[in-house]
């Protein structure tokens, strides 16, 4: 494993073509899928500082998908998926960057309760190939994620889930 960050424990293995973020909350299991299922709380958190998200398609359910564009100025850049399993305390979904079609992402994001109102949050990303996870981690990811996560760090602490 090569780690990228320790913050957020971004790791990517060397070898298979993924990518294992793990981030302790404080929060509850529930909590942490409402953040991840909630369309109007996942705007409020995902993504860099200076990006706003826009839903475009939002149906956190088995069997459904999801679509949404990150907008920075001028700049615009869309993603979409389908949820595959949404439970208590995983979610396992595709992702794609909608200008590169081919490196879709299988995603299997697990919430494990840590006791005293901790949760880890463990999110394994598998790629197509090491070039699609490489590309990946070099799209500045790593801001999106750590930016992503201090703003649910804040929604949590202001008690606004």
């Amino acid at each position: 494993m090569t780690i990228i960050n320790a913050e957020a424990g971004i790791e990517a293995s060397s070898t298979l073509p993924t990518i294992t973020i793990t981030r302790d909350f404080q929060a509850t299991p529930e909590q942490l899928l409402r953040a991840h299922t909630d369309p109007d709380i996942y705007t409020r958190w995902v993504g860099p500082s200076d990006i706003d998200t826009q839903i475009q398609h939002w149906d956190a359910r088995t069997g459904g998908s999801w679509a949404y564009v990150s907008v920075r100025g001028d700049e615009r850049y869309a993603f979409h998926g389908s949820f595959h399993d949404v439970r208590d305390d995983r979610i396992v979904q595709t992702f794609t960057y909608d200008d590169m079609p081919d490196a879709v992402s299988l995603e299997t994001m697990t919430f494990e309760d840590l006791g005293d109102g901790r949760t880890r949050l463990r999110a394994v990303s598998l790629l197509d190939s090491f070039e699609s996870r490489d590309g990946m981690l070099a799209s500045g990811m790593e801001v999106g994620i750590v930016d992503g996560y201090a703003k649910l760090d804040a929604l949590l602490a202001a008690g606004d889930l």
